[in-house]
């Protein structure tokens, strides 16, 4: 699962899932640059950790809902670089609400980043990757883009428009080499599942024949490896982490 050589770029990547992304792929040779929005200092401390342990890594600050935004900082740490081998779109931001109610503001924002950002930033690195014939590109997506969930239209509608997009990436991008795979994580500890009361982490565990939580490395090691040579004859894939909640 060696990624010596490879440049990375993780979208959301200071915090949560992505931070622990940004972790396991420096920690398997890949120099990473972790995006991050408004939170700098959390970005850099991520660095810094990647860089304590003996890694390479950069913070680089740009919104994925933003075109012209993230086509520009692409483009830059490619001119920088030379390339961008492994792009993970793991940024995402959620506005919970029932449809009826649902205001269109909160649809486009969710869609904007959790989707159309994914695939701007998608769009951006495929020229030099098909150039090189050779690249990785891991989609963060859901379950519930998978199972649906109440009072979470938007996201999921967003999620599950994670999983077209990787399965037509995947088909017109495969004759350059170039292997398009997505993630749908379960319920992973992050800072929205601590904000769950007991009762509701109770009722949550109940549905999960794993019988708890899953953590951020255990999508984080799956991603290092989606994006590794281990993984070079899989693509369209999307791989279900969520300790047997969808079965």
């Amino acid at each position: 699962m060696t990624l010596n050589g490879e440049i990375a770029l993780v979208t959301g990547g200071s915090r949560g899932i992505g931070k622990a992304i940004c972790l396991a792929l420096a920690q398997q040779g890949a120099e990473v640059f972790v995006n991050y929005v408004s939170n700098k200092q959390k970005a850099e401390e991520t660095c810094d950790e990647i860089i304590k342990a003996g890694g390479k890594a950069l913070p680089t600050g740009f919104d994925v809902s933003d075109t012209v935004a993230t086509q520009t900082a692409v483009e830059t740490l490619v001119k920088e670089r030379g390339k961008i081998s492994i792009l993970v779109n793991n940024a995402g931001i959620t506005r919970d609400g029932l449809m009826m109610r649902y205001s269109m503001e909160d649809w486009d924002s969710v869609l904007n980043t959790n989707l159309r950002g994914a695939f701007v930033a998608s769009q951006a690195v495929v020229r030099p990757m098909m150039k090189n014939r050779h690249g990785s590109i891991i989609h963060i997506s859901s379950i519930s883009g998978v199972m649906g969930n109440p009072g979470q239209a938007a996201y999921c509608a967003a999620k599950a428009g994670l999983i077209g997009l990787t399965k037509s990436m995947a088909k017109e991008l495969a004759p350059r080499n170039i292997r398009v795979n997505a993630i749908a994580p379960g319920f992973i500890e992050t800072d929205m599942t601590d904000e769950l009361t007991p009762e509701q982490k109770e009722m949550l565990l109940k549905n999960i024949p794993l019988g708890r939580i899953g953590k951020a490395d255990e999508i984080a090691q799956a991603t290092a490896f989606l994006a590794s040579k281990a993984a070079n004859y899989i693509t369209g894939q999307v791989l279900i982490i969520d300790g047997g909640l969808a079965m």
